[in-house]
Protein backbone atom coordinates (compact mmCIF):
# COMPACT_ATOMS: atom_id res chain seq x y z
CA UNK A 1 0.00 0.00 0.00
CA UNK A 2 1.34 3.50 -0.21
CA UNK A 3 0.97 6.99 0.56
CA UNK A 4 -3.07 7.41 -0.39
CA UNK A 5 -4.42 3.65 1.33
CA UNK A 6 -2.54 4.69 4.35
CA UNK A 7 -4.10 7.33 4.88
CA UNK A 8 -7.56 6.15 3.84
CA UNK A 9 -7.17 2.96 6.54
CA UNK A 10 -6.48 5.54 9.13
CA UNK A 11 -9.68 6.21 9.60
CA UNK A 12 -11.37 9.99 10.22
CA UNK A 13 -8.30 11.21 12.67
CA UNK A 14 -6.17 13.37 11.24
CA UNK A 15 -3.02 12.63 13.76
CA UNK A 16 -2.98 8.53 12.54
CA UNK A 17 -3.68 9.87 9.14
CA UNK A 18 -0.47 12.17 9.74
CA UNK A 19 1.80 8.81 11.46
CA UNK A 20 0.55 6.43 9.06
CA UNK A 21 1.66 8.91 6.13
CA UNK A 22 4.94 9.74 7.76
CA UNK A 23 6.15 6.36 9.02
CA UNK A 24 8.32 5.11 6.78
CA UNK A 25 10.53 7.57 7.48
CA UNK A 26 10.71 6.70 11.29
CA UNK A 27 12.99 3.93 12.02
CA UNK A 28 12.52 1.46 15.47
CA UNK A 29 10.72 2.80 18.41
CA UNK A 30 12.35 6.05 18.32
CA UNK A 31 8.86 8.12 17.80
CA UNK A 32 7.38 8.22 21.13
CA UNK A 33 8.40 12.01 21.59
CA UNK A 34 5.22 12.27 19.09
CA UNK A 35 1.61 12.86 19.91
CA UNK A 36 -0.26 9.34 21.03
CA UNK A 37 -2.21 9.74 17.96
CA UNK A 38 0.21 10.12 15.41
CA UNK A 39 2.16 6.97 17.43
CA UNK A 40 -1.13 5.07 16.28
CA UNK A 41 -0.82 5.99 13.01
CA UNK A 42 3.11 4.76 12.88
CA UNK A 43 1.93 1.07 14.28
CA UNK A 44 -0.88 1.41 12.17
CA UNK A 45 1.41 1.78 8.90
CA UNK A 46 3.80 -0.94 10.50
CA UNK A 47 0.45 -3.37 10.08
CA UNK A 48 -0.35 -2.74 7.20
CA UNK A 49 2.62 -3.29 5.41
CA UNK A 50 3.51 -6.43 7.10
CA UNK A 51 -0.02 -7.75 6.31
CA UNK A 52 0.16 -6.74 3.18
CA UNK A 53 4.03 -7.76 2.01
CA UNK A 54 2.75 -11.51 3.59
CA UNK A 55 -0.72 -11.73 1.80
CA UNK A 56 -1.19 -14.39 -1.19
CA UNK A 57 -3.33 -11.85 -3.58
CA UNK A 58 -0.49 -8.73 -3.20
CA UNK A 59 2.21 -11.69 -3.98
CA UNK A 60 0.91 -12.43 -6.69
CA UNK A 61 0.88 -9.45 -8.03
CA UNK A 62 4.61 -8.54 -7.45
CA UNK A 63 5.26 -12.03 -8.78
CA UNK A 64 4.26 -10.43 -11.95
CA UNK A 65 7.15 -8.29 -12.10
CA UNK A 66 9.49 -9.87 -10.39
CA UNK A 67 11.39 -11.02 -12.88
CA UNK A 68 12.08 -7.41 -14.33
CA UNK A 69 12.04 -5.09 -11.50
CA UNK A 70 13.07 -8.22 -8.67
CA UNK A 71 13.09 -6.00 -5.33
CA UNK A 72 11.15 -2.94 -6.51
CA UNK A 73 7.87 -5.16 -7.82
CA UNK A 74 7.03 -4.42 -4.24
CA UNK A 75 6.99 -0.78 -4.48
CA UNK A 76 5.51 -0.93 -7.79
CA UNK A 77 2.41 -2.62 -7.01
CA UNK A 78 2.12 -0.33 -3.81
CA UNK A 79 1.38 2.06 -6.18
CA UNK A 80 -0.24 0.44 -8.76
CA UNK A 81 -2.98 -0.56 -5.93
CA UNK A 82 -3.29 3.06 -4.75
CA UNK A 83 -4.00 3.52 -8.66
CA UNK A 84 -6.89 1.27 -8.48
CA UNK A 85 -8.16 3.04 -5.00
CA UNK A 86 -8.01 6.32 -6.21
CA UNK A 87 -9.59 5.54 -9.41
CA UNK A 88 -12.59 3.28 -7.91
CA UNK A 89 -12.51 5.73 -5.06
CA UNK A 90 -16.07 6.45 -5.17
CA UNK A 91 -16.63 2.18 -3.73
CA UNK A 92 -14.92 3.38 -1.10
CA UNK A 93 -15.65 6.48 0.23
CA UNK A 94 -18.63 8.78 -0.01
CA UNK A 95 -16.59 12.04 0.14
CA UNK A 96 -15.26 13.47 -3.35
CA UNK A 97 -11.30 12.58 -3.50
CA UNK A 98 -10.28 16.03 -4.20
CA UNK A 99 -12.04 16.85 -1.09
CA UNK A 100 -10.10 13.85 1.13
CA UNK A 101 -6.72 15.10 -0.33
CA UNK A 102 -7.08 18.66 -0.01
CA UNK A 103 -8.47 17.93 3.38
CA UNK A 104 -5.26 15.96 4.30
CA UNK A 105 -2.88 18.64 2.70
CA UNK A 106 -4.19 21.22 5.14
CA UNK A 107 -3.89 18.76 8.11
CA UNK A 108 -0.34 18.50 7.21
CA UNK A 109 -0.45 22.24 7.27
CA UNK A 110 -1.84 22.66 10.25
CA UNK A 111 0.34 20.17 11.90
CA UNK A 112 3.52 21.20 10.30
CA UNK A 113 5.49 21.40 13.78
CA UNK A 114 4.68 17.77 14.44
CA UNK A 115 6.12 16.51 10.59
CA UNK A 116 9.73 14.79 10.52
CA UNK A 117 12.15 17.31 8.74
CA UNK A 118 11.87 14.46 5.86
CA UNK A 119 7.96 14.88 5.89
CA UNK A 120 8.37 18.97 5.84
CA UNK A 121 10.49 18.50 2.54
CA UNK A 122 8.79 16.07 0.54
CA UNK A 123 5.54 17.96 1.79
CA UNK A 124 5.28 21.10 -0.55
CA UNK A 125 6.59 19.00 -3.66
CA UNK A 126 4.03 16.38 -2.82
CA UNK A 127 1.27 19.36 -2.80
CA UNK A 128 2.00 20.92 -5.65
CA UNK A 129 2.34 18.40 -7.93
CA UNK A 130 -0.92 16.88 -6.05
CA UNK A 131 0.45 13.31 -6.18
CA UNK A 132 -2.28 11.92 -4.49
CA UNK A 133 -5.03 12.92 -6.76
CA UNK A 134 -2.06 11.66 -9.88
CA UNK A 135 -2.74 8.43 -8.69
CA UNK A 136 -5.92 8.67 -10.37
CA UNK A 137 -4.60 7.98 -14.05
CA UNK A 138 -2.30 5.66 -15.52
CA UNK A 139 -0.37 9.04 -16.80
CA UNK A 140 -0.10 9.85 -13.24
CA UNK A 141 1.18 6.37 -11.99
CA UNK A 142 3.59 7.03 -14.97
CA UNK A 143 5.00 10.37 -13.77
CA UNK A 144 5.02 8.65 -10.22
CA UNK A 145 7.00 5.64 -11.40
CA UNK A 146 9.79 8.06 -13.70
CA UNK A 147 9.92 10.52 -10.45
CA UNK A 148 11.36 7.14 -8.12
CA UNK A 149 12.93 5.86 -10.80
CA UNK A 150 15.32 9.13 -10.89
CA UNK A 151 15.33 8.70 -7.30
CA UNK A 152 17.13 5.33 -7.45
CA UNK A 153 19.20 6.47 -10.58
CA UNK A 154 17.50 4.74 -13.29
CA UNK A 155 18.08 1.48 -11.46
CA UNK A 156 14.45 0.38 -10.88
CA UNK A 157 13.37 0.74 -13.91
CA UNK A 158 10.24 1.08 -12.66
CA UNK A 159 8.88 3.78 -14.83
CA UNK A 160 8.64 1.04 -17.67
CA UNK A 161 6.09 -0.91 -15.28
CA UNK A 162 3.22 0.96 -16.66
CA UNK A 163 3.33 -1.43 -19.81
CA UNK A 164 2.85 -4.21 -17.46
CA UNK A 165 0.28 -2.17 -15.77
CA UNK A 166 -1.44 -1.82 -19.19
CA UNK A 167 -1.21 -5.17 -20.20
CA UNK A 168 -2.39 -6.97 -17.34
CA UNK A 169 -4.59 -3.87 -15.70
CA UNK A 170 -7.70 -6.11 -15.72
CA UNK A 171 -5.84 -8.78 -13.22
CA UNK A 172 -4.41 -5.98 -11.16
CA UNK A 173 -7.59 -4.72 -10.78
CA UNK A 174 -8.95 -7.73 -9.47
CA UNK A 175 -6.52 -8.74 -7.16
CA UNK A 176 -6.48 -5.39 -5.97
CA UNK A 177 -10.38 -4.97 -5.31
CA UNK A 178 -10.69 -8.91 -3.60
CA UNK A 179 -6.94 -7.68 -1.37
CA UNK A 180 -8.32 -4.16 -0.31
CA UNK A 181 -11.74 -5.52 0.63
CA UNK A 182 -9.78 -7.86 3.42
CA UNK A 183 -7.17 -5.00 3.95
CA UNK A 184 -10.13 -2.57 5.20
CA UNK A 185 -11.36 -5.24 7.34
CA UNK A 186 -8.00 -6.29 9.34
CA UNK A 187 -6.74 -2.37 9.44
CA UNK A 188 -10.07 -1.61 11.41
CA UNK A 189 -9.57 -4.32 13.73
CA UNK A 190 -6.04 -3.24 14.40
CA UNK A 191 -7.11 0.44 14.62
CA UNK A 192 -9.98 -0.28 17.42
CA UNK A 193 -7.15 -2.18 19.41
CA UNK A 194 -4.51 0.30 19.44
Amino acid sequence: MNFLAHIYLSGENDLIKIGNFMADGIRGKQFDHFPLDVQKGILLHRFIDTYTDSHDIFRKSTKRLHDRYHHYAGVIVDIVYDHFLAKNWSNYSDEQLESFISRFYHSLHDNYDILTEKTQGLMPYMIERNWLLSYRTVDGIHQILTQMDRRSKNISQMQYAVEELKEFYDEFEEEFTSFFEEMKRHAKVKLLSL
